[in-house]
């Protein structure tokens, strides 16, 4: 499956590799790669694969669970269709509470105890997920873990999901992308090491002319 969903992603351009014309972020580190799941959505063969195979890794690592949640607002469209084919309650939780109504900031109805999978698109230093993780723990869910698209495996985003107890399960990895990307042509094979010292260490720009 790993190597089903990196073709998938590889082919519509939700992950794209570009080792010599690095991306810039938003907090300045340069990147090789660019990551957009939302494109998945609108491309019905492989959004077939992605939700069958969150499906299929829910059932594999959480066979209790009981409610799906979205992150806000990626994860959204993810956990409602998957929560479908499921046949699953699910809902979302947003960024912050509305200023309005009811002030909600989870989504949808939620029990105390009740057992909840947060489904998110794309992992990286972790920061995003756990913040819903917080906040499904404060209101009293039981947070068995996390079913993601994919993540970038960083020591940071790995480290943070331990310390807060938080299991992950994704699709697919920055390592599997990056052998596939290299199987199918679209990077080089010697690309593949330049690629991983990026990962392991996003601030060192010393991958960029392959030192």
């Amino acid at each position: 499956m790993q190597k089903l969903i990196a073709k998938d992603l590889l082919s519509i351009k939700a992950v794209f590799f570009s080792p010599d014309k690095p991306f810039t972020w938003a907090s300045g580190i340069k990147s090789p790669v660019y990551c957009d799941n939302r494109l998945t959505l609108t491309a019905p063969s492989v959004r077939n694969d992605v939700e069958n195979g969150l499906k299929k890794i829910i059932e594999e690592n959480y066979p209790d669970v009981e409610v799906l949640m979205g992150t806000s607002t990626a994860g959204i469209a993810h956990a409602a269709i998957t929560a479908h084919l499921m046949g699953l309650p699910m809902g979302y939780v947003r960024s912050g509470a509305k200023d309005h109504g009811r002030q909600n900031q989870i989504e949808g109805k939620l029990e105390k105890g009740q057992k909840v999978v947060v489904v998110e698109d794309l992992i990286s230093t972790g920061g995003s997920v756990l913040e819903v993780v917080n906040v499904l723990r404060e209101a009293g869910a039981e947070v068995l873990g996390v079913a993601s698209i994919f993540t970038y495996g960083m020591k940071k985003g790995l480290e943070r999901l331990e310390n807060a107890n938080v299991k992950n399960v994704s699709l697919t990895n920055f390592d599997v992308i990056a052998k596939v990307a290299a199987e199918e042509g679209y990077i080089k094979e010697d690309d593949i090491e330049r690629l991983i010292a990026f990962r392991n260490n996003p601030s060192d720009e010393s991958w960029i002319k392959g030192e």
